[in-house]
């Protein structure tokens, strides 16, 4: 599978990453599968302390184990949770963000965390505080390089002029075009690189489609969807499948530097890697999407 520089960090990632949150919490089925990616080319590996309360970062661990110099690992911090207390609290300060690798090394059994994310962020943090906690971070060896995790223009441009950022992750499809107006420009500029999440839409840019649809997307209704699903199939090639034009299309930018569909299954793990095998979209195909979608902007955190 193709792989692309992170950033400017020395990290190559797989064009195909696994978004580990979908993996669930049978852990030998969730093994299997980061075993399978594996074996199918995928070094990407995205997990998070938040995710099923660091079991999922346990179950990457466990999956890696003696397999360590094959991946690359990105996790997230900035969300806290105390025994006691109900949810999630956010705490992006930099006495927490250093003693939450340390919990984040041992489940994942490491000794450096390849892309440590913050999992988050507003105007109204100590960014200068938080940037500091990384860049100590690396410092120590703790972890390699660091990145966002945001959909806020806003928060992604402070990081992006002020801090030593490889990636920013954020939501990005057909049917999400928010980053093309601002962030993406902004991030090739700098030489920032975009994982892309969500690049099928919740299974709705699947053949499961109309069924996925039910619940709208963003501003988009369910009927408007199932029109616009059928539309789509008619301006791709027809051999081609549209979860495979759909991640196709994420990673047509070349800001994109790995999109991180998820997988509960074998069957829509292996699917999703195919993609990486697929064509790129013809210029006809990229110019019909984009008249078909909705060019979507941020209405908030400008």
């Amino acid at each position: 599978m193709k792989r692309n520089r992170l950033g400017t960090s020395e990290l190559y990632v797989s064009e195909i990453g696994l978004g580990c949150m979908s993996l669930g919490q049978e852990k030998n089925k969730a093994i299997s599968l980061i075993h399978k990616a594996m074996d199918n080319g995928v070094n990407f590996l995205d997990t998070a302390d938040l995710y099923d309360e660091g079991l999922n970062e346990e179950i990457v661990g466990q999956a890696v184990r003696g397999r360590r110099s094959d991946v690359i690992i990105a996790t997230k911090v900035g969300n806290r949770w105390e025994p006691g207390k109900e949810g999630w609290s956010w705490d992006p300060s930099k006495s927490y963000i250093k003693s939450a690798v340390k919990a984040s090394l041992r489940r994942l059994q490491t000794e450096y965390i390849d892309l440590y994310q913050l999992h988050g962020g507003t105007l109204d943090d100590p960014i200068s505080e938080t940037i500091e906690a990384f860049e100590e971070l690396k410092q120590e060896g703790l972890i390699r390089y660091y990145g966002i995790s945001s959909i806020r223009p806003n928060v992604i441009r402070e990081y992006a002029d002020r801090a030593n950022i490889v990636s920013v992750m954020s939501q990005y499809s057909m049917l999400d075009r928010r980053p093309e107006e601002q962030v993406l420009p902004l991030l090739a500029e700098k030489e920032i690189s975009l994982i892309a999440r969500g690049p099928v839409a919740k299974g709705i840019l699947t053949g499961a489609g109309a069924e996925k649809a039910k619940k709208g997307y963003l501003s988009y209704g369910k009927d408007e969807l199932i029109a616009l699903h059928a539309s789509l199939l008619k301006a791709i090639d027809p051999s081609r499948d549209i979860a495979h034009a759909a991640i196709r299309y994420a990673l047509a930018d070349p800001a994109v530097a790995t999109v991180i569909p998820g997988a509960s299954s074998a069957e829509q793990l292996l699917h999703n890697i195919a993609a990486g095998a697929a064509a790129e979209l013809t210029q006809e195909e990229w110019t019909a999407i984009r008249s078909l979608s909705e060019a979507n902007r941020y209405e908030q955190h400008r």
